[in-house]
């Protein structure tokens, strides 16, 4: 199962830029073609993300769908099926406009709340 590893560089990202404050909330965009399994690598990072500052944050995961262009005449779809033929002319010379990303897009910290020392 790759969302272990795919978990693991995740938290590190987010440890790494929340330079010490537990992370809250970890976005992440995941395009098609990765074959991401939500469930899996939301698994996935609950067992990964224990004893770092990402324990017990929330993974929000967005799916980026599949889009192509056509090369020859421009044509833009998302297709329904892993044809990569164009459906605007008979080309198949197709570039992959969306659907590859995989990212930690945002990570939301707490910030630890400062005690109060003042006397009433």
């Amino acid at each position: 199962m790759h969302e272990f590893s795919i978990a693991g560089a995740m938290v590190d990202t987010a440890v790494r830029h929340a330079a010490g404050r537990r992370v809250a909330v970890v976005g992440v965009r995941a395009g098609r073609l990765r074959q991401v399994v939500p469930d899996s690598l939301r698994f996935a990072f609950e067992i990964v993300a224990r004893d770092t500052p990402c324990a017990g944050a929330r993974l929000v995961l967005t799916e980026v769908e599949l889009r192509l262009r056509c090369d020859a005449c421009g044509a833009e779809w998302e297709p329904q099926q892993p044809l990569f033929r164009c459906t605007g002319c008979p080309s198949a010379k197709v570039t992959v406009i969306a659907g590859e990303e995989l990212a930690v897009d945002f990570i939301e910290v707490e910030d630890e709340e400062a005690a109060c020392t003042a006397r009433g």
